[in-house]
């Protein structure tokens, strides 16, 4: 019997974009992950191993901003899971129903901010909400509303739930989009057998098309999780690398980006923006491992 052919043509068509993913991803990693095991001593770089992490982690001068940062991710994230997710699925489910009118028009519409650059929305949200010229207080004015307005990106216990929400805005297109591709690819068999039982409207939603697309909305999550802990452009645009007031905005992204590059008078140091860029790989590393091996199998195991 003879031997497989081993197909080049695979390799020569993989090969182009496997070498440009190591160099822009792969090789950058590495390279991070190893410079944090060092650190500048009398002008030469010595390896320290793992004292960069014992350092971010257990002196105060570094712990406190690094918890600061991450409880503000985390928050970042759980507003996304928690408004922006919902809104997505609700919003496929409405657009996916066969008797809307203009349902293309809407979802090019509600999908557009997703395209927008990070320094555009930013700068057009801070404007906007500017108590001195932006059109936030007239609106609310116009409506009977003006004593709910406040300068929410300038109040410590705001400045940070006003920029997830503006995040929202802009990436809710997103999953609206992945449920409604979902929706459109449960079999028509389904739900008309669902409409002989008297499983219709939204009964047959959550009966029927929600269990159908558990698969989808699982990968939506994961994918907030690594987008949000990744997050940075939002934040900096909108409050500058300070991430202020107070650094009540701040998340791992603008304090990696702080520390390793330095920001006014405070140098930067590679080797500790290193290590941070490092943790941030661990929480996301973690994060999807416990997705892929924990919410995911039980998920298959539902299914059968």
């Amino acid at each position: 019997m003879s031997r497989p052919r081993f197909r080049w043509h695979i390799v020569v068509f993989l090969a182009p974009a496997v070498l440009v993913y190591t160099a822009v991803m792969i090789f950058p990693l590495f390279n991070t992950l190893r410079l944090a095991l060092y650190s500048k001593v009398d002008k030469e770089r010595v390896f320290v191993g793992l004292q960069n992490f014992i350092t971010l982690l257990g002196d105060p001068l570094w712990s406190d901003q690094f918890w600061n940062a991450l409880g503000n991710n985390f928050w970042f994230f759980l507003i996304h899971m928690l408004v922006q997710n919902p809104i997505g699925i609700a919003l496929a489910a409405i657009l996916s129903h066969p008797r809307l009118r203009f349902a293309a028009f809407y979802r090019s519409v509600i999908f557009i901010p997703t395209i927008l650059s990070f320094v555009i929305v930013g700068f057009a949200w801070k404007l906007i909400l500017s108590p001195i010229w932006g059109i936030a207080p007239t609106m609310l004015d116009a409506v009977g509303l003006k004593s709910l307005f406040a300068p929410w990106l300038g109040k410590e216990e705001y400045a940070l739930t006003a920029l997830s929400l503006i995040s929202v805005w802009q990436f809710v297109g997103i999953p609206m989009m992945l449920i409604y591709a979902a929706l459109l690819s449960i079999p028509e068999e389904i739900l008309e057998a669902g409409e002989i039982d008297g499983i219709t409207g939204m009964s047959a939603f959550w009966k029927i098309k929600l269990p159908l697309i558990l698969p989808s909305i699982g990968i939506i999550s994961i994918l907030t999780f690594v987008g949000n802990f990744n997050a940075f452009d939002l934040i900096y645009t909108a409050q500058g690398a300070l991430a202020g007031p107070d650094f009540s905005t701040d998340i791992l992204g603008t304090f990696m980006y702080r520390t390793f590059f330095g920001f006014q008078l405070q140098l930067g140091d590679p080797y500790m923006g290193s290590a941070i860029a490092s943790a941030m790989f661990a929480i996301i590393l973690i994060g999807v491992c416990l997705y892929l091996f924990g919410i995911q199998t039980r998920m298959r195991r539902y299914q059968l």
